[in-house]
């Protein structure tokens, strides 16, 4: 986790299972940060402005030491669904296997999605690989008609959004 710095001061504290208080470790406050984001956006949340979709997904996926593959499954007018971690991988790499993204898609009844991923390395650029699965991702589930708005990639505090760039 060498891309984060903390400072703790006693503001920032947690308590154990024998009742003390501890300064909190940087996973601690992860993963809270990660439960407030989740009490701030919940299922029906209009998910219509950028900014807020990739302040959303860096929450989600700040900090983790392996790629984790994500999905906001979106309703015809883009409100939210569901968020669905897919898929877990290695420090570079995460297998991703698109009949089992559709078939939370048909699952949920989205009509929409938006991918993301993590790069534990802190780079947000995404590689060929990245591109190609997209556009593979788009084509499938295009079929079942669901749109595929974008796909975010975040390094660290930075993101990439395909969309942005018009790699979609």
């Amino acid at each position: 986790m060498s891309q984060f710095s903390f400072v703790f001061d006693a503001s920032l504290l947690v308590r154990d299972g024998q009742g003390r208080y501890l300064p909190a470790t940087a996973d601690q406050i992860l993963e809270i940060a990660r439960q407030v984001i989740d009490q701030k956006i919940q299922r029906g949340a209009l998910l219509t402005s950028p900014v807020l979709v990739k302040d959303y997904l860096r929450t989600k996926l700040a900090g983790f030491e392996h790629e984790v593959f994500a999905a906001l499954f979106l309703d015809s007018q883009h409100r939210l669904i569901e968020y669905v971690e897919m898929f877990r991988g290695t420090i570079d790499a995460a297998a991703v296997y698109p009949r089992e993204v559709v078939k939370t898609a048909l699952r949920l009844n989205a009509a929409a999605v938006v991918f993301a991923h993590n790069h534990p390395s802190g780079n947000p650029e995404p590689s060929q690989a990245d591109k190609l699965l997209t556009q593979r991702l788009k084509d499938v589930l295009a079929l079942v008609e669901v749109r595929t708005l974008d796909h975010i990639v975040v390094g660290g505090e930075s993101t990439v959004s395909f969309a942005e760039r018009g790699w979609l």
